[in-house]
């Protein structure tokens, strides 16, 4: 979670007060000494492990994982230029009442508590991040709830770490460590919270806003406003699968992305027990869960009015999230600046009130549960809401592709039908996904739908 930055301050500010003068060269020789004294502990052994935590990762296709474990030991580790070779921890994992061993990886020191993505990962530090093959049978983090992960992983050093010279480094011993904590990046950034409609009916959701807000709640800078609407799986009262079970929301929160893109983005969550009174019985379409879903994004914006960029303002869904979003587009038609539906269905009878909203819709042809021409529950897939588009007056640019191309390659053919589509005048681009393409299941349309840069950077340029 983020951190209170004004405590830190403080606690600088009295330290430096209270702190006895000390010239250079008695620190120096004070930091020698230490370092001199912590290597010493360390190569003969004498390093405990101060705390261990889970590091977990929402992906694009296999949801929410335990990737890594990170150590944290008492002193700093400096392997010298040595490998720690995987077969050195063992890595054991309850999950449901069962107990197997984990896979290990890669083993490396680090500064911090992050799995290193690079080829050559880490750095002398105090921690030893541990990282877990993600194909593991147990890695999984979650089912519909999220999975009970507390002190549910242990670790043991089975094998000695030596320097390259042939130096101890840490020393293997019968003791194992079970994960403090879990630690999620991106999504530990959302807060959590709750909203009560006039009506008295409840929505969890979870929001993340802006690092620059944060930094300066007091900024007149308008920012973008990310709505993410799950799909039925995730409905629950856990307020976090809307997170973790796809990377939708995630998305929109990467450091990377908002280095690009600064924006809010508001996740809410449909609770149990399921509403269905829906037309077609799906859940953003459900009477009570829309009135809600709509007076919510009233109240944020205008509570936020002084930050929220009203004129940016996206709407992004997959499944049953894609056919709220046909529906709420329908009904609010000159609220949201563009919208993003995978593998959702619609009533075709409304199109024509949408025709002037940027749309970018994606679903597989082959797809078993919501189908690509039919849809549901009497209501048509997206093959048929594009014709209606069309025929309402929209002009619709269509592309088809695998999708299970490399990423360069899946991008490299978005890029192509945007460029089709800005030299046709088009605002509406839907993408297609050959059969026997969609990794995992034909449903999941989505695996790559939200890596797709192209696609984001096209949302993130529409405006009213």
């Amino acid at each position: 979670m983020r951190r209170i930055t004004r405590r830190t301050a403080l606690a600088v500010t009295a330290g430096a007060v209270v702190a006895p003068a000390v010239s250079t060269a008695t620190a120096a020789a004070a930091a020698t000494t230490t370092a001199t004294s912590q290597g010493r502990q360390a190569a003969s052994g004498l390093n405990p492990v101060l705390r261990t935590d889970l590091i977990t990762r929402v992906t694009p296709r296999n949801n929410w994982l335990v990737t890594a474990v990170a150590l944290q030991y008492a002193h700093r580790i400096d392997l010298r230029g040595a490998v720690i070779p995987p077969s050195a921890f063992l890595v054991k994992a309850t999950v449901g009442g069962h107990t197997a061993a984990r896979t290990v990886t890669r083993v490396y020191s680090s500064t911090a508590a992050e799995v290193d993505d690079r080829s050559h990962p880490g750095r002398p530090g105090d921690r030893l991040i541990i990282e877990l093959d993600p194909n593991d049978s147990n890695a999984r983090a979650a089912g519909t709830d999220p999975l009970p992960l507390d002190r549910a992983y242990s670790v043991r050093q089975v094998a000695d770490v030596h320097t390259p010279e042939g130096e101890p480094v840490l020393r293997a011993g019968p003791f194992a460590s079970r994960n403090d904590d879990v630690i999620t990046p991106v999504v530990d950034d959302f807060t959590a919270g709750s909203f009560t409609d006039s009506a008295g009916f409840e929505l969890d959701f979870r929001l993340y806003q802006p690092q620059g807000l944060m930094r300066n709640p007091r900024t007149p800078k308008r920012y973008p406003l990310v709505v993410t609407l799950h799909g039925g799986g995730e409905v629950a009262d856990n307020n976090m699968t809307q997170l973790t079970s796809n990377r939708i929301a995630v998305t929109f929160a990467q450091p990377e992305r908002q280095r690009r893109d600064p924006a809010f983005v508001l996740s809410p969550q449909v609770p149990l027990p399921r509403p269905m009174d829906g037309p077609d019985g799906t859940d953003w379409t459900d009477a009570k869960v829309q009135a809600a879903l709509i007076e919510l994004l009233d109240t944020f914006v205008s509570e936020h009015s002084r930050n929220v960029d009203t004129a940016r303002v996206y709407l992004v869904g997959l499944s049953s999230g894609a056919r709220g979003i046909y529906s709420l587009l329908a009904k609010r038609p000159d609220v949201f600046a563009a919208a993003l539906p995978t593998a959702g269905w619609g009533d075709s009878a409304t199109m024509d009130r949408i025709t002037h909203i940027p749309i970018w819709a994606d679903h597989s042809v082959d797809d078993p549960v919501v189908p690509y021409r039919e849809g549901r529950f009497g209501k048509p897939g997206t093959w048929t809401l594009m014709n209606a588009l069309e025929t309402a007056g929209a002009r619709v640019s269509r592309g088809e592709w695998a999708n299970d191309l490399p990423k360069a390659q899946f991008e490299a053919r978005s890029r192509e039908l945007l460029r089709q589509a800005r030299a046709a005048s088009s605002h509406v681009l839907f993408t297609s996904y050959t059969p026997g393409t969609t990794p995992v299941n034909p449903h999941l349309s989505w695996a790559q739908t939200y890596e797709n840069d192209v696609v984001i950077d096209w949302l993130f340029a529409q405006s009213r």
